[in-house]
């Protein structure tokens, strides 16, 4: 059944953060294949289906763009300023997942490349990924034990 409604609906994507539960921690990003933001580095994600949660959707789109498969992610936030996304109104859920250390990946789908940074040596993000980096960061701190 289709429904009309009288007020526009936005998009609702995720994306996945991974981290490493390493003294200095990497985190895993895609360098974009296509527009908006080609060849730019950001989190792996994309647009949910009808049919999945947003945390199905971070876990998928990071599988698909990476290769890397992940049971558990914990919710950093949701992210809605107006103009966070020029292919129109978007409402993003990030999720973190953190794994023990960097795990072979491989740019697949839409992800040109897919690479793992160290936290100090991050590059310049798409969209508005450097907060959700922040936040990121926070939610990792919190949920993190590195073991000396």
């Amino acid at each position: 059944m289709e429904y009309t409604y009288k007020y526009p609906r936005p998009a609702v994507t995720a994306d996945c953060v991974v981290m490493t539960n390493e003294p200095l921690p990497k985190v895993l990003l895609i360098q974009r294949g296509a527009d908006p933001y080609k060849g730019a580095w950001a989190f792996p994600g994309g647009f949910m289906n009808m049919d999945e949660t947003t945390e199905q959707c971070a876990i998928r789109e990071l599988e698909e763009e990476t290769g890397l498969k992940v049971t558990t992610v914990r919710q950093i936030g949701a992210y809605s300023k107006v103009d966070r996304d020029p292919r129109g109104r978007t409402i993003t859920v990030a999720y973190l997942a953190i794994i023990e250390s960097p795990a072979e990946v491989k740019g697949q789908d839409d992800a040109a490349k897919a690479e793992w940074f160290p936290l100090t040596d991050i590059p310049h993000l798409a969209f508005d990924h450097y907060d959700i980096m922040k936040d990121a960061a926070r939610v990792y701190a919190l949920n993190v034990h590195v073991s000396e």
